[in-house]
């Protein structure tokens, strides 16, 4: 079976998952990506041969077809050339902005929502809240129960519906935290549905009880300027640290070093969501108690009380006080981290999200 997969970018740092099935997926995978009229195939210089590309040019004017009707060509040959069998779309905007193409070419489609596309309201009505993309999926996929909700609300049929939560990367199975320091790690874009100024803010209250107490903050955003100040404003320069964007490898050091991740996610004000957070299950494979919030797919993932500890959206008085039973207990949070590995291990593996994702793909290139 030959696999393309369309994405609006080529490789963003914080999309590892889309990353995973280039990587995981079975069989031949051709990786396309960019935005409609300009779109490319990762490992090839061209789509098409620049005869071919002379031809679309000469019938785009005698014709007077939008500019976009040459990379729209371009890429319905190159599908062919590649005998495609499957179209996985990432991102039901992606799926809408190129639902012409796509049912040109004749492929059976599987659209995967990932978190904002299936929650920020203008974003679903620009794109009227996806009716021609669900008429023309074979499959839709979902990444938490809310989003899977949501989606059957839009309309989505429910026979077409898949639920399958991300995976994290084998590599962070084999971490094993050592719990020396009493040091908080959190790792994500600094956006208002990840809310990092809500973390800052009760490790504020964590820290005059816990002097030696630290935070660590990884990723880059909007938000990131604004962390800082608050920061400089509560004076806990020497407690709380902005590192960046991390590799994996980094990351995985970290956890091993930490007491627990941390992540206050919420409902934006525009309706944005998380799916699955990855870094949650990331961490809760690599054996660390996680502290964060009823929202989107975390409880699906994280049982309050066994593999970490939740809180409502907004309530930081609460992580606070999850924070300090951590530090004032080490074999809670190693038990909660114990149970976190087993756990997700046995319920959320990477392997099984490509298995499901596989079968879904097999399934629909027959229907």
């Amino acid at each position: 079976m030959n696999i393309a997969i369309f994405t609006p970018g080529q490789n963003p740092y914080s999309e590892t998952f889309i990353q995973a099935h280039k990587r995981y997926l079975k069989d031949q995978v051709f990786y396309y990506y960019g935005g409609k009229g300009h779109i490319r195939l990762e490992g090839s210089n061209s789509l098409v041969s620049k005869a071919k590309q002379w031809q679309y040019r000469i019938n785009r004017k005698l014709h007077r077809y939008p500019y976009s009707y040459i990379n729209e060509q371009a890429v319905l040959a190159s599908l062919k050339s590649h005998a495609i069998d499957i179209i996985l779309v990432e991102y039901g905007t992606h799926a809408y902005h190129l639902q012409n193409l796509l049912r040109k070419s004749g492929l059976p489609v599987v659209v995967h929502f990932h978190g904002y596309d299936a929650s920020v309201t203008e974003t679903i009505k620009k794109c009227n809240a996806y009716k021609a993309v669900f008429g023309l999926a074979s499959r839709v996929v979902a990444v938490s129960q809310m989003m899977e909700q949501m989606l059957l609300n839009l309309g989505c049929p429910r026979e077409k519906l898949i639920y399958n939560v991300y995976g994290p990367q084998p590599e962070f199975e084999t971490v094993n935290p050592r719990f020396v320091n009493k040091q908080f790690i959190g790792i994500g874009r600094f956006t208002d549905k990840k809310a990092p100024y809500y973390t800052i803010m009760a490790f504020n209250k964590v820290a005059s009880q816990h002097p030696d107490a630290k935070l660590l903050l990884a990723g880059d955003g909007v938000l990131l300027n604004v962390c800082q100040n608050l920061v400089k404003q509560y004076g806990l320069e020497t407690q709380v640290q902005f590192l960046g964007v991390i590799t994996p490898d980094v990351y995985r050091d970290l956890l091993s070093e930490s007491l627990a991740f941390v992540q206050h996610s919420i409902t934006a004000t525009n309706g944005d969501m998380e799916g699955t957070p990855l870094a949650v299950l990331e961490a809760s494979v690599a054996g660390l108690p996680v502290i964060s919030t009823y929202h989107a797919g975390i409880p699906d993932v994280i049982i309050h009380g066994k593999t970490g500890l939740l809180c409502e959206e907004h309530d930081v008085g609460t992580m606070s006080e999850n924070m300090l039973k951590l530090l004032d207990d080490i074999d809670f949070a190693k038990q909660l981290g114990l149970a976190g590995k087993a756990h997700i291990k046995s319920h959320y593996t990477m392997e099984r999200h490509i298995r499901v994702l596989q079968e879904v793909l097999e399934q629909a290139s027959k229907a």
